[in-house]
């Protein structure tokens, strides 16, 4: 058992996580229930090739929905790009006033976002597990059949649902809460876990994604974030009991 509240955090994110992959992969049809809630059905004015099954997701086609989703996807790397130049300002200044918390905190904050949604769930799991999108799939008027969360059965060659990348920057931006200092956490705080919960929730309203597909993204950036603080805790620890 991880002796730190970062170690255990990360311990019990991590069982969560595939604790909720087995859940959802053994019941599916959760997955088609929540994505229905956001479908409308048409009746088909032609013969379908695969189905019958006709609608559209209304919320994809708000103008003003999409101008907040686009904000909400580009706010995480928007938040990176000042993070990495406050750590370059401060290793510029490197001296007796250096502060090395401030510091530490930059590094896992910039190194949980390459590692999470830009490694583990862009280049790794969206492009090897092939799952389909919600409006590809035959259920909402598309012509792939439906694979459960987790499946490596390739019915989607590319940018595919499994897991989502805009949820997985969600979850990065709710753990940015626990690195801001007070009196600015206590202002902040609430806006950014209310764009952090939007922004998936969104994905699925647009037929982007299943549940499935933004519970584990958004989950799987505070499982990386607690394992690199974990991993930080665990090198201070060894630091000081050296000296």
């Amino acid at each position: 058992m991880p002796k730190s509240p970062a170690g255990r955090a990360f311990a019990a994110v991590f069982f969560i996580w595939w604790a909720l992959l087995f859940l959802f992969n053994v019941f599916p049809q959760i997955d088609i229930y929540a994505s229905t809630h956001f479908f409308v059905r048409q009746t088909c004015q032609y013969k379908a090739a695969f189905n019958d099954s006709c609608g559209y997701f209304p919320y994809r086609d708000d103008t003003y929905l999409e101008l907040l989703r686009t904000f909400c996807f580009r706010l995480p790397y928007a938040v990176a790009a000042v993070m990495l130049w406050r750590l370059a300002v401060y290793y510029s200044q490197y001296g007796a006033t250096f502060n090395m918390e401030h510091a530490r905190a930059y590094k896992v904050a910039l190194g949980s976002l390459i590692i999470g949604p830009v490694i583990l769930t862009n280049l790794i799991l969206k492009t090897y597990w092939g799952r389909p999108r919600p409006s590809q799939t035959l259920d909402f008027g598309g012509h792939l059949d439906f694979v459960p969360a987790g499946s490596m059965v390739r019915r989607c060659v590319s940018n595919c649902s499994f897991i989502s990348g805009e949820a997985a920057g969600a979850g990065w931006v709710f753990c940015l809460i626990l690195l801001i200092p007070q009196p600015m956490r206590s202002a902040l705080a609430l806006p950014l876990a209310a764009i952090s919960f939007l922004a998936p929730t969104m994905r699925v309203a647009f037929g982007a994604h299943y549940l499935s597909d933004v519970v584990l993204g958004w989950l799987s950036s505070v499982v990386v974030f607690t394992g690199l603080l974990a991993l930080t805790d665990s090198q201070q620890g060894e630091k000081k009991t050296e000296i």
